[in-house]
């Protein structure tokens, strides 16, 4: 791997783990960043990302996004721009592999309905669920539950949005457990990881949404984002076919971007000059970021995209049956917890809030198709498309 740049993270220097582990554990020749990344991988929770709805429940189609191979495309690009700019490619690669980690089945919408459901109990957020899968509730070790990562990369799932002021329950309570500096900026490595994911959804969401007929090509290339990579792409291939061309503009478009965040962000540092990432935490502003003329661009597609692809009628009637599907699942086992299974009811705490905590827990873990053959179960039929 290439030398680290001075700000970047540097796993010989990491805060460590909550529980000592002793270096008697150690499996192969891997640093502390190396471990997180496979602990992550090797999860049953990543592994359900596979069947978590990323834009379409149950597409009709192998070729769609899921929460899986979305994940599997921010981490390369995360790479990409860690290697380009000196940073630490495993802690940036654990951290978009992991950081969807919490949302529950059919993706936002089900969380709008999951928070709704436990507002009494404190109600429920996804990326704060994400350090409690990994802290709490995934159980591989004999010792302590959780996967026992390491301070950066915990640190990173928290911050990497930017600093949280007013954290939510499960937030706050992870960080009275291990403190995560939550005040602050995140590392570079987490900066990245945040808009290798905007990246990364920009442009699946175009191929996916054109490939289901929710959006026409001639209304996506007139976006300001995304015409000058349509109109490099037709000049370097004047006579294909304008279907072979998409996937050609879905590359142009992650180049480009890439391209703008790392010229932007290494002004950034040239200006700030941090000499470690404890200089990188203090600076009081993001340093990984695209140009202002991109970032208006942008915001400009995702407000594109939100009227016509994520907002579409067909999706937002979607929509409303998952929401329907996790309301009543909550309403459900607050109802009559001898509905659920055997290890969770087992485990059910008495007292509230941590007995509702407990069945959003049981819920947020579900996959789009568990949750709907759930609902069946303990509920009632549900109208959903076909494939779950």
């Amino acid at each position: 791997m290439p030398a680290l740049a001075p700000y970047a993270s540097d796993p010989a220097r990491s805060r460590g783990r909550r529980h000592a582990e002793g270096g008697g554990e150690t499996r192969g020749p891997r640093d502390a960043f190396q471990r997180d990344r496979d602990r992550i991988i090797h999860s049953i929770a990543f592994r359900r990302l596979r069947h978590k709805t990323q834009v379409f429940v149950a597409p009709d189609g192998d070729h769609f996004r899921v929460r899986l191979t979305h994940s599997l495309e921010v981490a390369q690009i995360g790479r990409t721009i860690a290697r380009a700019l000196g940073l630490n490619e495993d802690l940036t690669e654990a951290l978009c592999l992991a950081h969807d980690i919490g949302h529950p089945p059919f993706g936002h919408s089900g969380e709008e309905a999951l928070k709704a459901a436990t507002a009494d109990a404190g109600g429920f957020d996804h990326n704060a669920h994400c350090l409690r899968v990994l802290t709490r509730l995934e159980t591989p070790y004999p010792r302590w539950d959780g996967l026992n990562l390491t301070w950066e990369t915990l640190e990173g799932l928290a911050k990497h949005n930017g600093p949280i002021l007013n954290p939510t329950w499960a937030m706050a309570e992870i960080d009275a457990d291990f403190p995560l500096d939550l005040t602050s900026h995140a590392s570079l490595e987490a900066q990245v990881a945040a808009l290798a994911d905007d990246i990364a959804y920009d442009n699946h969401d175009i191929d996916d949404g054109l490939r289901a007929g929710l959006i026409e090509l001639d209304d996506v290339v007139a976006q300001p984002l995304v015409a000058p990579g349509w109109a490099r792409v037709q000049a370097r291939h004047p006579d294909a076919p304008r279907s072979r061309l998409v996937a050609e503009l879905i590359r142009e478009q992650i180049g480009r971007m890439v391209n703008d965040l790392l010229e932007e962000t290494r002004a950034r540092l040239a200006e700030v000059r941090p000499a470690s990432v404890e200089d990188v935490r203090a600076a009081g502003r993001p340093l990984v970021g695209f140009s202002p003329e991109m970032a208006e661009q942008e915001r400009a597609f995702k407000r594109f995209m939100y009227a016509r692809l994520y907002h579409h009628p067909s999706q937002l009637q979607v929509a409303a049956e998952a929401g329907r599907i996790v309301a009543g699942l909550t309403a459900a086992y607050r109802a009559d917890p001898s509905l659920l299974p055997a290890g969770w009811r087992e485990a059910l705490p008495e007292q509230e809030p941590a007995r509702t905590r407990h069945i959003a827990d049981f819920i947020a873990g579900m996959t789009d198709r568990y949750a709907v053959a759930r609902h069946c179960d303990v509920v009632g039929p549900v109208e959903m498309p076909e494939g779950l």
